[in-house]
Parts: structure tokens; C-alpha cells; sequence
């Protein structure tokens, strides 16, 4: 059964016509079923008043029978007393008469009572047949709801990593990368050709400082003057 043709009093081309529009249908199906569960308050309180007028019918009934039952118990005992002189007979005839008379009146709405009460009966089995349905429906439609919210988070997980996938330009995504690997690359070819410009412009001193160690030189010059200084000459190092 498609829920929202139950669920909704606007009539099919006008559900259709919402879901169209995107409305929610969470909303929409928890409104629906607030709607079942107000339609089942009203069933049951339907369900307890005509419970009510069945049981009042079959105690009406059995009341009257007792009465039918009572008023032709009277009438045979007037008619004893009678036999028994106890009662004139003319009396006793009169009395038993009315009494005849109270059990036909009180047989009779014992009849209409159990014909109501049949009814009524009938009635109070056919609601308990419709409160069963809409209990039953309320607790199938809460279940589809968990199962309708359930589906609506995957799918909009899914829709959502489906969007971001196709957001995703493989194509231009490896241009990029090709782009940056030729940036690095120029860099560092430019950064190449400074060196060598840096190393054309050097003087023939700053070429000929690299080839000697300067160094040990100065150091070499700077030993002898210290030993001129203190008298002392090759000679002397070599005795």
C-alpha cells in the first residue's frame, strides 16, 4: 500500500503534487500518522459508548425477562389462592388479567432489547475490527517511518559522496599536476642558469684564490716573519 494515499486527505494528484514540490516526507508522514492516531481516539471513545448502550441493551433484556418470568409466576399464584378460596374468583381473575397483561408488555421490550442489544453487539464488534486495523496501520507506518528516515540519511550520504565524486575533474586534476611539475622544473632550470651566470662572472683573482689555498700560504709567510723576529733562520732549525 503507498502510504501517503492514506495518509493524506488532499487527494492523490495533490500528494503527488507535494512530493514533486520536495516537501519533506518525514513531515509529512508524521503528520499523517498524528492524523490516524487522533482517527483512533475518536474510534475508541466511538467503540466505548456503543459498549456502553450493548451492555445497558442486555441488562434491559434480562430485566425484563425476569419480569416476564415474575408477572406470569404472580398470576399462577392468584389463580392457586382462588382455587384455594383464599381470593374471590372474580378478584383473582382480575389480578391474574393485569398480571398476563405486565407479562406481555414486559416480554415484548425484552424482545426489543435483545433486537438492540443484537445491534449493538454487531456495532461493538465492527469497531473493534476498525480500532484493530488503525492500531495495526499506525504501528506498520511508524515502522516504515524509522525505515523512510533510515533511507533518507543513506541517501543523502550517498548523494552527497556521489556529488563530490563527480565534482571531481580527473582530467583537469592531472593538467594541474603536469602544470606544477613544469613550474618546478622551469624553477629549477632558472635557478641552474644563475649559477652559471654567477660563475662567468667571476675575476681571474677569485679564479685563481679558488685554485690556490690561500690559507696555508698567509699561514707560511706569517711563520717566517715570527722567526725573523726571534733570531731565528732555517739554519738554526736544522742544528
Amino acid at each position: 500500500m503507498n502510504i501517503f494515499r492514506r495518509l493524506f486527505s488532499i487527494g492523490k494528484a495533490e500528494a503527488h503534487s507535494a512530493i514533486d514540490k520536495m516537501e519533506d516526507p518525514i513531515k509529512l508522514t508524521e503528520q499523517g500518522i498524528r492524523d490516524m492516531k487522533k482517527d483512533l481516539d475518536k474510534s475508541l471513545e466511538s467503540l466505548a459508548q456503543v459498549k456502553a448502550m450493548a451492555i445497558r441493551a442486555n441488562n434491559d433484556k434480562e430485566e425484563y425477562a425476569l419480569k416476564a418470568e415474575d408477572y406470569q409466576n404472580k398470576a399462577m399464584l392468584i389463580l392457586k389462592k382462588a382455587q384455594k378460596g383464599e381470593l374471590k374468583a372474580e378478584n383473582a381473575d382480575r389480578l391474574a388479567k393485569e398480571a398476563l397483561i405486565k407479562k406481555e408488555e414486559s416480554h415484548k421490550n425484552a424482545t426489543r432489547t435483545s433486537a438492540d442489544a443484537e445491534k449493538f453487539n454487531t456495532s461493538v464488534a465492527q469497531l473493534e475490527k476498525n480500532v484493530g486495523e488503525i492500531k495495526s496501520n499506525i504501528s506498520k507506518w511508524e515502522n516504515e517511518l524509522k525505515t523512510l528516515k533510515a533511507r533518507i540519511k543513506v541517501s543523502k550520504a550517498t548523494k552527497n559522496l556521489n556529488k563530490q565524486m563527480a565534482e571531481i575533474d580527473s582530467s583537469s586534476t592531472v593538467s594541474l599536476l603536469e602544470r606544477m611539475k613544469e613550474k618546478v622544473e622551469q624553477d629549477e632550470a632558472l635557478a641552474e642558469a644563475y649559477g652559471d651566470i654567477a660563475n662567468d662572472s667571476k675575476s681571474i683573482d677569485d679564479e685563481l684564490n679558488a685554485a690556490i689555498d690561500t690559507t696555508e700560504v698567509s699561514a707560511e709567510s706569517d711563520l717566517d716573519k715570527l722567526k725573523k723576529q726571534l733570531g731565528m733562520s732555517d739554519d738554526t732549525k736544522e742544528s
